[in-house]
């Protein structure tokens, strides 16, 4: 039987003229690098919006202000890493816009990521990425009253 599993990230769309904060998730093994947003996995009782917070500051050294819900993303594919045989994960994704009101940037040591920066938006469609970097930035660009963008389709730069 196919074991179902259940994940809640918020994520912080946070910019500065043309530039957006961006964080390299590594993976466990190291085999695997791209761009993300900076936030992560919501813990039990964790309100998604001190979850932002947390993460950004965790991720990149910076503490933030959230300015407004974006919007959510919610997904689901299968799975097999860590897992016996397969799994199929729901994925939710709570996006926010975020300004920075402290701190210094710079790199989370012994965690998912390992690298923060400040890169211009028109590097990332160049760039490995998670999806959830477009689908922050598309939340972020339409402001859709109903706080959902259609899907952003994974493959070539972009991976789950």
């Amino acid at each position: 039987m196919l074991e179902q599993r259940f994940r809640m990230a918020a994520y912080a769309v946070c910019r500065s003229g043309d530039r957006v904060l961006l964080a390299r998730y590594v993976s466990p093994d190291e085999s695997l690098r791209h761009w993300t947003l900076p936030g992560g996995r919501v813990e039990h009782g964790e309100d998604p919006y001190h979850a932002v917070v947390r993460e950004v500051a965790e991720e990149t050294g910076y503490e933030v202000e959230v300015e407004r819900l974006l919007g959510l993303d919610s997904r689901t594919m299968r799975v097999d890493r860590g897992t016996p045989g397969k799994a199929q994960l729901h994925r939710v994704g709570v996006f926010y816009r975020v300004r920075v009101t402290g701190g210094e940037l710079r790199h989370e040591v012994d965690g998912t990521t390992d690298l923060a920066a400040w890169v211009g938006r028109s590097d990332v469609p160049k760039s490995p990425r998670a999806f959830v970097v477009d689908t922050g930035l598309e939340l972020d660009r339409a402001v859709p009253p109903v706080g959902r963008v259609e899907p952003v389709p994974v493959g070539g730069l972009l991976r789950y």
